[in-house]
């Protein structure tokens, strides 16, 4: 005989399933934003040698369309991520995934270097709200715990995926026209934009006004003592060593005066007893490091292959395909390794990964064939892989 269930159970069971299943849905178009963030830094890369040939730019030059963007992100990162607490995620996340769509057009377009700089610059600005939405969306639809740290291996997956893939998209779509990197963009970020409109859920109304609950003074502080920061570090290569310590004193010096304001303020933009927590500290400690040898390796490979060595750009994304298999393992592999060993024994596992990848490359000569090169490419894959998405659930969990 067939053991009956009751029917109370399965009416229960259905719209839990439901709700898993829009949760899952949303999820993907999260991980769809992360990994158009990650696969548009990429792609940029790749086309550097191109941009430069048409827009008659140096290599001085050529180096702020990747550093506008980290100046855009890195100046606005903070403020994006209060802006979602105070006027909500799905409102910022839409707005903000406009704007990326809009300035990403604007670089396809661009006949001029300084039009591709604004356009790099805004859609960085624009990553930089977008992420941190992105991420609160992810934190507050899964509780924390299993289910929560599963999302984010995930949702970190998707982002090293676009890191490293984006090597070979754009090398692919440079072989056609550079101008497609910054239009292929566009069509991903208007798909995305109409799965968020039917899955990201509406916001709940908070109490009392933006205004009242919005530290203006705190945020264009922290603002302009991040830009000011991130700028003496970008424009440090060129600019005259004097400038470049009187810019970083002078950020430093804002960041003194956030803090001062901030332990005042009624409703801050970071409230600063969350740096007592170590483990969050040091997780955004290393994913910086993570992070800056990533975005230095692949600046310095790109020009390497194509202008040392005379790759085409189909060559060169073909080349650096392999650091796509990330994407394979950070969803697959990893959780079981998280699983098995804990968060800090994998991400410290990578680190060591991508400081025995990079020291392969320390002797790098002029005539290198590509299976000298390959072992490094596929162990930074790796590292990536073991790395990311455990840096970010250590990032977050109790946060």
């Amino acid at each position: 005989m067939h053991e009956r269930v009751p029917i109370e159970h399965t009416t229960a069971q259905a719209p839990r399933s439901r709700a898993r299943g829009r949760d899952a849905a949303m999820l993907a178009v999260l991980c769809g934003a992360i990994f158009l963030e990650g696969i548009d830094l990429s792609m940029t890369a790749v086309a550097l040698p191109s941009i430069r040939a048409e827009l008659d730019m140096s290599t001085s030059g050529l180096q702020w369309v990747v550093s506008a963007y980290a100046l855009g992100y890195g100046g606005f990162v903070l403020l994006g991520g209060r802006a979602s607490d105070v006027l909500g995620r799905r409102r910022t996340f839409l707005t903000w995934l406009v704007v990326f769509l809009l300035f990403s057009g604007l670089g396809g377009v661009a006949v001029e270097g300084w039009m591709l700089l604004v356009s790099r610059f805004v859609t960085g600005v624009a990553a930089g709200f977008l992420t941190p939405a992105g991420l609160a969306l992810v934190t507050t639809t899964f509780a924390e715990g299993p289910r929560r740290d599963r999302a984010l291996l995930i949702y970190s997956g998707a982002a090293a995926g676009g890191f490293s893939l984006g090597m070979m998209v754009g090398g692919l779509l440079t072989a056609v026209d550079w101008r497609w990197v910054f239009f292929a963009p566009v069509v991903m970020s208007a798909v995305l934009l109409a799965g968020a409109l039917a899955l990201v859920p509406r916001d709940e109304r908070a109490a009392g006004s933006s205004r009242e609950r919005f530290d203006v003074r705190g945020a264009l502080t922290l603002t302009s003592a991040m830009l000011l920061v991130v700028l003496a570090l970008v424009q440090s290569p060129q600019a005259p060593a004097l400038r470049t310590v009187t810019v970083g004193v002078l950020g430093l010096a804002l960041l003194g005066l956030f803090v001062a304001l901030e332990r005042r303020a009624p409703a801050p933009v970071v409230r600063l007893g969350i740096l007592r927590s170590g483990p969050l500290v040091r997780a955004n400690l290393a994913a910086l490091l993570l992070v800056g040898a990533f975005v230095g390796f692949q600046f310095v490979m790109v020009l390497y292959l194509q202008e040392l060595r005379g790759w085409s750009e189909i060559e060169t994304g073909m080349a650096m395909a392999v650091l796509g298999l990330d994407a394979v393992l950070a969803p697959t592999v990893t959780p079981l390794l998280v699983a098995r060993w804990g968060n800090t024994k994998v991400f410290l596992a990578g680190f060591v990964v991508a400081a025995v990848a990079y020291t392969l490359l320390l002797r790098l000569g002029a005539d290198w064939s590509y299976a000298a090169l390959l072992p490094s490419f596929v162990l930074v894959s790796v590292a990536f892989a073991l790395a990311y998405g455990p840096l970010t659930i250590a990032a977050t969990n109790g946060i």
